[in-house]
């Protein structure tokens, strides 16, 4: 793993870790929030795509399909693409 994806993989961790903290539901349409492709590592995602249905269903790391919301700003600086 290279320096690069290390920050990343600690950038996601801490965005999900913080959205595990404070989410009470599903945070969909939560001002503030973003949603974020291409970074998600397997199994992380918040919503399903066109291969599955569901969360925490995404079979490999920074698949350009899946998403998951971070908050707004955070997206781009972590290299993902907003949806």
């Amino acid at each position: 793993m290279n320096r690069r994806d290390a920050i990343k993989s600690a950038a996601i961790a801490g965005v999900l870790a913080m959205g595990m903290a404070t989410a009470t539901g599903a945070v969909a349409g939560k001002p503030g929030m973003e949603k974020c492709q291409g970074v998600v590592k397997a199994g992380m995602n918040d919503c399903g795509t066109a291969s599955h249905s569901c969360a925490g269903m995404a079979k490999a790391d920074n698949d350009a399909s899946e998403w998951v919301y971070v908050p707004e700003g955070t997206c781009k600086k972590i290299g993902g693409t907003i949806k």
